[in-house]
């Protein structure tokens, strides 16, 4: 247990130093966020295996403090990155680490899943690393939501716990007609489905 005089140093934002896609960051976390010592195996797997286009157009959805959504966008320079999460405190880490690592495509806003993305037929890729306790009902409304925000040919790409695989699996096949698992590691299943 800490004592009273711990507090202070507590309340201040730690730093991750990481490199993902190849990319150098620096993040600023707090205790709080999810994952705020350090990059957490399923997003350090999900980059991994993630390609992005020079001009895609991204949403990361549930952001945290931001390091799959900037990481993304230093490599789309000629698109754009919007990150989203429900969590306040995640949105401001995220902005605080847009302007930390001089990225000028991407912003961070306060939204549940979609309720204030308001793109149709809009980003080339929707990324997220899922939460375990998403919730079938939450899920279905992210999915639907996903579809309509897609491009034609666009991709969702999840990572998730491997307790949820054949969940996804069976959600993304019902809302996009098709899935395909493109890794599975101990812990961690990476899923995604085309529009």
């Amino acid at each position: 247990m800490f004592t009273k005089k711990d507090i202070p140093r507590l309340k201040q934002d730690l730093t991750i130093q990481t490199n993902l896609l190849g990319i150098d960051l620096t993040l600023k976390t707090r205790w709080g966020v999810f994952s705020p010592r350090s990059i957490d195996d399923g997003t350090e797997l999900f980059m991994k295996h993630l390609r992005i286009s020079n001009d895609d157009k991204c949403l990361d959805l549930g952001c945290g403090y931001g390091p799959i959504g900037l990481a993304v966008a230093k490599s789309c320079p000629q698109g754009e990155v919007h990150m989203v999460d429900k969590d306040f405190v995640a949105v401001e880490l995220s902005n605080i680490n847009v302007k930390l690592n001089h990225i000028n495509n991407a912003q961070a806003y306060l939204s549940n899943a979609f309720l204030s993305v308001n793109k149709t037929n809009y980003f080339d890729k929707i990324l997220s690393n899922v939460p375990a306790k998403v919730g079938r009902e939450q899920l279905s409304i992210i999915l639907y939501d996903a579809y309509d925000a897609l491009k034609p040919n666009g991709k969702i790409m999840f990572v998730s716990i491997n307790g949820l695989r054949h969940f996804i699996k069976d959600n993304f096949k019902s809302v996009f007609g098709n899935y395909k698992k493109l890794k599975q590691g101990q812990k961690y299943t990476i899923s995604q489905a085309i529009k």
